[in-house]
């Protein structure tokens, strides 16, 4: 046997032992899951049934510790999912469904525009589902990084949603976290919200739009969704604005934040008879400023981010006709759309780059090319995509 060939096998050798502990330990994570899973309603042939053989999807937990709405600069955020290519769908969608989404709002008092704009933020009015086997991926989660405990419980719902026969097996892939379907509920938000709205006997969030927007309306009914208010509105602030302790939680009287001064973005006078709201200014206080109400809490518990509620109100706001936000974020690089982002990939295929698909989606290889057209055109190298960098490869 060669030298190299000798090596060859030493080098997949020692890069299998680390797998294979990890199954073992995954094995034996899974075997402790046994009984609470039984305690929690799941029958043994059940848990082994989809269990046994399982291995660990550990790409999951890089996804756990990073997660874009909380590492994202929100104007980065916003500008892919909110603009104009989505607004223009969205609006088709409200059209196509207003029936459905009439008697959804008859039912929960929700209204459409909402209604849509979680659809649209969630999967891309259905387009963008997931891929990752749910049970693997709750299974890795509740044995591995953090949350585990949480995870736990998601894994369990998935199994007994497996075992009453709501999805079939192949069907049952979702986001890295464990959401599924239109509006990508968790497994435990499904037993507990999802709902048989087109009549055909079971909840699906999968394959019955009509089902998965009802379902949403009842998720931030339950919130707590008052009807007929809104999330909230863009406010002016006067010069010298302490933003210091305010935030989403802080409600104050819309009267006292008269009294210091903010006003609607367009000048005019703050409404009254809406109750409290809080000062939420995620750019601080040079940026888009607002003033959000029970609702904003409501799409807020949707996901547990604010950049994420933001991304939702906005888009039911556009949806509705509204314009983009009045003050522009603080920054000399605001962030690019989709199509922008597919334009950017476009230009970085013409100077030799490989980076796979074009799709709107700046991962790794992306973002190493924009790197490297950052360094050859003397920008400051972050990988980001950004207007700068998309305006100066349009010109050279």
């Amino acid at each position: 046997m060669t030298l190299f060939r000798t090596s060859s096998l030493l080098c997949a050798a020692l890069l299998a032992v680390p797998a294979l502990a990890q199954n073992t330990e995954f094995e034996n994570c899974l075997n402790t899951l046994r009984a609470p899973a039984r305690a929690a309603g799941v029958q043994d042939a059940t848990f082994t049934l989809h269990t046994q053989g399982l291995a660990p999807d550990m790409s999951v937990i890089d996804k756990l510790n990073f997660q874009p709405e909380f590492r994202t600069a929100i104007w980065d955020y916003l500008a892919g999912l909110v603009d104009e290519e989505r607004v223009a769908e969205g609006r088709a969608l409200l059209e196509q469904h207003a029936d459905t989404l009439a008697r959804v709002q008859e039912r929960y008092g929700v209204d459409p525009a909402t209604v849509v704009a979680v659809w649209g933020v969630e999967s891309n009015f259905g387009q963008t589902f997931g891929k990752s086997p749910l049970v693997q991926s709750l299974g890795t989660l509740s044995c591995f990084g953090r949350r585990q405990t949480y995870f736990r419980t998601e894994l369990f719902a998935a199994l007994r949603i497996l075992q009453a026969g709501h999805i079939a097996p192949e069907r049952f892939v979702g986001s890295w976290a464990g959401a599924f379907g239109h509006t990508q509920f968790m497994p435990s938000t499904f037993e507990r919200l999802a709902v048989d709205f087109d009549g055909d006997g079971k909840a699906d969030l999968m394959d019955s739009t009509v089902d998965a927007l009802a379902s949403t309306a009842n998720f931030l009914q339950k919130a707590g969704w008052q009807t007929g208010q809104p999330w909230g509105f863009e406010v002016r602030l006067p010069a010298g604005t302490n933003v210091s302790g305010e935030g989403r939680r802080t409600k104050r009287p819309m009267s006292e934040w008269a009294s210091r001064g903010l006003r609607r973005v367009d000048g005019s006078p703050l409404p009254t008879g809406l109750g409290s709201a809080g000062l939420m200014t995620p750019a601080g206080a040079e940026g888009p400023a607002f003033l959000v109400l029970r609702n904003f809490d409501a799409i807020y518990s949707y996901n547990a981010a604010e950049s994420y509620g933001l991304a939702i109100a906005h888009l039911a706001d556009r949806l509705r006709g509204d314009g983009p936000f009045t003050t522009p974020w603080p920054t000399d690089d605001p962030g690019i759309s989709r199509a922008e982002r597919r334009e950017l990939q476009g230009l970085l295929i013409l100077r030799g780059h490989e980076i796979g698909e074009v799709d709107g989606m700046l991962g790794e290889k992306s973002r190493a090319a924009i790197k490297l057209e950052q360094e050859r055109l003397g920008h400051e190298a972050t990988g980001r995509g950004g207007q700068k960098i998309l305006r100066a490869l349009r010109g050279s």
